[in-house]
């Protein structure tokens, strides 16, 4: 029934052959007219809206408050601000938004890169688990499973390492330390969430993570230890070299010369009986500087207990 002839001439008998070929033609062209009309209808508004954490073409309605954001982080932004009492501060979690508002004609309705409305692409990436929408996809965004949210940066660079809990860049796929869910916690710095942060992330020598920008802060400041366990962050055997001179000009007293302490090297974890010096002491292990006294002896190597 669908394709008979009782709904059209037959343009063989009624037109000739060149009937046949302009239909075709006319049926071509309203074919691709309504293809690049319906691809115009995508890309309408396109990084025209959003905010200062993505631009997309919808809000999110905040399952927790039912009050409409541009996206989770200005939720999370505008919730736990200072003039929130700290009892209502709180966050929203991505994978619980059901309901987002178109940006271009405002219906409200469930999570879809497209909207049943108006036609639009509400974001060039899109995310079903995250709900994430996203235009400027020169981000290289990607959703990575081991982690269970996106990150950015492209798939291709990056690899997830599951004793960490975290993708990392693929240059330290072979040469990082592992430790366990490294970036599970707070950045030792600034106190925020390392896992979820959109700040660029470090991955000190000894595994532990900080944001690049409070690293480079540390930096300013002549800090060069691992917050967290103090390790060297750097190659530090140019100072370690400064120090044997200033240690080699500075004698110290008589009473002082057959002094010794027990010292614990934060770069190699060894323990070392040496002469106390008030400038620093040298672990002989690794002659790395980075250590701390421990205990104290008797100037007859008696250790004191």
């Amino acid at each position: 029934m669908g394709t008979t002839v009782e709904y059209f001439h037959d343009p063989m008998t009624t037109h000739g052959s060149n009937g046949l070929e302009e239909h075709t033609s006319a049926s071509k062209k309203s074919d691709v007219e309504g293809k690049a009309e319906s691809l115009e209808k995508l890309d309408e508004g396109y990084l025209q809206y959003g905010c200062s954490h993505y631009k997309r073409r919808c809000r999110i309605r905040a399952p927790c408050c039912n009050e409409v954001f541009d996206c989770r982080h200005c939720h999370n932004e505008a919730k736990n601000s200072v003039n929130v009492k700290p009892q209502q501060r709180h966050d929203v979690s991505r994978q619980k938004v059901q309901r987002v508002i178109c940006s271009l004609c405002d219906t409200e309705q469930d999570v879809h890169q497209v909207c049943i409305n108006c036609g639009v692409c509400m974001g060039k990436y899109f995310c079903e688990t995250c709900k994430l929408f996203d235009d400027d996809i020169s981000k290289q965004q990607y959703h990575c499973d081991g982690c269970g949210i996106c990150r950015t940066g492209g798939r291709d660079n990056f690899f997830h390492c599951f004793k960490c809990g975290c993708c990392y860049s693929i240059m330290l796929k072979d040469c990082h330390p592992c430790v366990e869910r490294a970036m599970h916690h707070n950045c030792p710095v600034c106190f925020e969430f390392l896992f979820e942060s959109t700040r660029d992330i470090n991955v000190l020598p000894c595994g532990h993570t900080i944001h690049m920008d409070c690293f480079k802060e540390m930096q300013q400041h002549v800090q060069f230890f691992c917050p967290v366990c103090s390790k060297s962050v750097c190659d530090m055997s140019k100072v370690w070299e400064k120090l044997d001179e200033e240690v080699a000009l500075t004698p110290m007293p008589e009473s002082y010369q057959n002094k010794k302490i027990w010292i614990l090297c934060n770069d190699c974890n060894a323990t070392s009986e040496v002469p106390f010096h008030i400038v620093a002491q040298k672990c002989l292990n690794c002659n790395s500087y980075n250590t701390r006294q421990t205990r104290g002896c008797h100037t007859t190597d008696t250790c004191q207990q």
